[in-house]
């Protein structure tokens, strides 16, 4: 059987019908799965086949959902989530690394990280080599388990800067450029994983398109995203700074990563609309060596070496 070509229009619900077998028995974990957000969608789309774990029973009484409480803002809340998905009785096939966080003002978090990037890098990498282990037991001759990094197109409008991880200033703090920076990490994250996995774990980061979610909605961070154009004095999506997707459209291309196929032997990839397009990576984002640099980096942040 043929499969379907995907576009900027394709969603997640088309993407899930075409892998329908491969989605049948696996087990994913996304972070990140509130209401009116890509996660959600994802999460939700998978299952059928939780705007909270209630709406999805309601809507898919079948669906086998475990919520997870996550603070990825804490390392010791992170460990404490990992310890409990590595309890459960399932296998892990897929990590969805969803979640993002941070406000238009500089914070520290309780571990003294930025607290954008301690959300969307530093956390998401310690629950990544935490659930590693669970996540090779699952391999087998016909099947790699995946991790999926959800990125942004954001990261090519600033020059990547491991200061900003290891070193943050409130002098030197904005919203967009430390979103730009957090995103680039995804991107230098997954690459190295992918590089250090040989083949072990198909890793793959993408950007998930344009969409008006419950992050841009919230009243803290309008007043920022209307300075800087992303939404008009409304607090509207503004038309002419893109195409914006639905958001079905926007998880699509995170359930292409998790489970199109055609990726098997293009992990590391970078996606856009359902479709590897490295092209589209930044040179600052696709640099080996700023990849291992990262990595080293963030172990010495969390105290812990993440090797296979």
């Amino acid at each position: 059987m043929s499969l379907p070509v995907f576009t900027s229009a394709t969603s997640a619900e088309e993407v899930a019908a075409a892998f329908a077998d491969q989605i049948r028995g696996r087990n994913v974990l996304i972070t990140g799965t509130s209401m009116d957000g890509v996660g959600f969608e994802a999460a939700r789309v998978l299952a059928k086949l939780k705007l909270s774990e209630e709406a999805i029973k309601n809507e898919i009484p079948s669906a086998n959902i475990r919520p997870l409480v996550l603070d990825l803002s804490s390392l010791a809340a992170v460990r404490k989530a990992a310890a409990e998905v590595n309890a459960y009785p399932e296998p892990l096939h897929v990590l969805i690394n969803n979640a993002a966080g941070g406000g238009p003002e500089f914070r520290l978090t309780a571990d003294g990280f930025e607290s954008q990037m301690a959300t969307d890098h530093i956390g998401p990498f310690l629950f990544t080599k935490l659930l590693t282990p669970k996540l090779l037991a699952t391999a087998s001759e016909s099947y790699t388990p995946r991790v999926v990094v959800v990125a942004s197109d954001g990261h090519a409008f600033v020059p990547f800067d491991l200061n900003t991880v290891a070193h943050p200033s409130q002098d030197t703090y904005d919203l967009f450029g430390t979103y730009c920076q957090a995103k680039g990490a995804n991107i230098l994250f997954a690459n190295e994983l992918s590089r250090r996995a040989k083949g072990k774990l198909n890793v793959y980061s993408l950007h998930p398109g344009v969409i008006h979610t419950n992050i841009l909605k919230k009243e803290d961070n309008k007043a920022a995203l209307i300075a800087i154009g992303t939404l008009t004095p409304e607090g509207l999506p503004n038309p002419d700074l893109s195409t914006w997707k639905t958001l079905g459209q926007g998880a699509a291309t995170t359930v292409a990563g998790a489970f199109d196929t055609r990726l098997d032997l293009k992990s590391g990839a970078y996606l856009v609309d359902c479709v590897e397009a490295n092209d589209k990576v930044a040179p600052h984002c696709s640099d080996p060596e700023t990849a291992a640099k990262l990595w080293t980096v963030t172990e010495e942040i969390i105290g812990e070496k993440f090797i296979f």
